[in-house]
């Protein structure tokens, strides 16, 4: 069991609010694939850096799912569910990296749409300013 951490709450949202900005940045370039897959990322970071700050347990830790975080989260406090479309992103976790989560498909080439990409991009936006809003509170 670990006790909840501000300490390392900080350091993770530090780390999601950087990989958010590099995310945008492949956006921009049009490297859309990268960009999908770094929003997901940054969005778990920043759950992630919410529940060290009120879950003592670590096993809440061990997964890779945005879905099942945001349950947690929404479990301590009620406005996550405002963001529920976040868990969207977790559908770039795989196919965004390997061609065998796209039948015959290549992501480099399959993730090619400005507007997905910027989707992701308020997506991850919206979890990590209501994170940053949480992390102020305490």
């Amino acid at each position: 069991m670990k006790k909840p951490n501000k300490e390392e709450a900080l350091r993770w949202f530090t780390q999601a609010q950087d990989e958010f900005l590099d995310s945008d940045d492949l956006r921009k370039r049009e490297r859309f694939y990268l960009a999908l897959f770094h929003f997901q990322q940054a969005a778990i970071k920043a759950l992630k850096a919410f529940l060290y700050l009120k879950v003592k347990s670590i096993e809440v830790f061990f997964t890779h799912s945005i879905n099942d975080l945001l349950n947690v989260a929404i479990e301590i406090d009620t406005e996550f569910k405002e963001i529920a479309s976040v868990k969207k992103l977790d559908q770039y976790y795989i196919p965004t990296r390997y061609p065998n989560g796209l039948p015959r498909g290549i992501p480099s080439r399959y993730f090619d749409d400005p507007r997905e990409a910027k989707d992701a991009m308020l997506l991850a936006k919206k979890l990590i300013d209501l994170v940053e809003k949480k992390l102020k509170q305490e």
